[in-house]
């Protein structure tokens, strides 16, 4: 009888041999995706979506590299990567430069894929060598719960509906003095404890302030400035032929201050990340 497993322990085998042979800095991969195993290979970096996820990885034996969280959205192949590499980067356990096996498969299914990609290299992650990493001044969690949102509207758009979106984070000073509100500010007035979107009962209000005109304006610590604000900024040259409005003023607001910038498309629900006036990552919602 045919083992639908073995593909999958030789792909884990062939990433061992193609790790050492290339001299990787890591192997990434998520741990729903991997056949029954009980350790994993030097150097591992695994990918959890789920509580579910994390018990299995407390299971596991072997010299694990570190363990990342990822938003629960259906990405495809290259989607999941794209985002497995970012949130690596942005966690420094990967660099710029850096030669990283990645090891994916269909969403929650095993793996049947290998790809090889040097950071900052691969035109499929950045458009450009030279980007800066997250600045200390805007925090990790924060990056990756705006990812997250974000992702889930691209997937999801809100109440069965596509929706465009747009969040900028840091730098909030330059960023406010270059915006201004076309509606009454919605987060006015609350304390600072109560619209930070770390706080696990804000993403609803985010979700739902999302879908006004205007971008979301969000402080490097998590602190939801305001919603509804026009940015007085935009870019075009060098835009990717077919961006709009949205995302040439995502450019601009990068451009012009140490922020990065997450549009949410309404035709397609892409997500795309941009920084100083560049789009580095885009993501696409897996087709069922």
């Amino acid at each position: 009888m045919n083992d639908p497993t073995r593909g999958a322990k030789l792909l884990l085998e062939a990433a061992v041999t193609m790790a050492n042979a290339v001299g990787a800095k890591a192997i990434v991969v998520a741990v729903d995706a991997l056949p029954e195993i009980d350790a994993v290979p030097a150097n591992t970096i695994l990918v959890a979506r789920d509580d579910h996820d994390r018990e299995r990885i407390k299971k596991l034996s072997g010299t694990m590299k570190a363990t990342i969280d990822v938003p629960e959205v259906e990405l495809n192949r290259m989607g999941q990567v794209k985002l497995h590499a970012i949130i690596s980067i942005s966690n420094r356990y990967i660099d710029l430069q850096d030669t990283v096996i990645f090891l994916a498969g269909p969403y929650r299914s095993l793996i049947d894929s290998l790809v090889v990609m040097t950071m900052g290299v691969e035109y499929e992650l950045f458009d450009t060598t030279d980007q800066p990493t997250i600045d200390e001044h805007i925090k990790r969690a924060v990056f990756h719960r705006v990812l997250s949102i974000a992702l889930n509207l691209g997937q999801h758009g809100r109440e069965g509906k596509k929706v465009g979106a747009m969040f900028v984070v840091g730098d909030i000073r330059s960023v406010m003095d270059m915006s201004e509100q076309m509606i009454l500010n919605p987060f006015k007035g609350y304390s600072e404890k109560v619209r930070n979107v770390l706080d696990d009962t804000m993403g609803e209000t985010v979700k739902e302030y999302s879908t006004l005109d205007g971008a979301i304006i969000i402080r490097g610590n998590g602190v939801i400035e305001t919603a509804g604000a026009r940015l007085k900024a935009g870019l075009s040259d060098g835009l990717p032929s077919g961006l709009g409005a949205r995302h040439a003023t995502a450019a601009g607001i990068t451009a012009s201050t140490r922020s990065i910038a997450f549009t949410v498309s309404e035709s397609d629900g892409t997500v795309r990340v941009w920084r100083a006036g560049k789009m580095v990552a885009s993501f696409e919602p897996s087709q069922r």
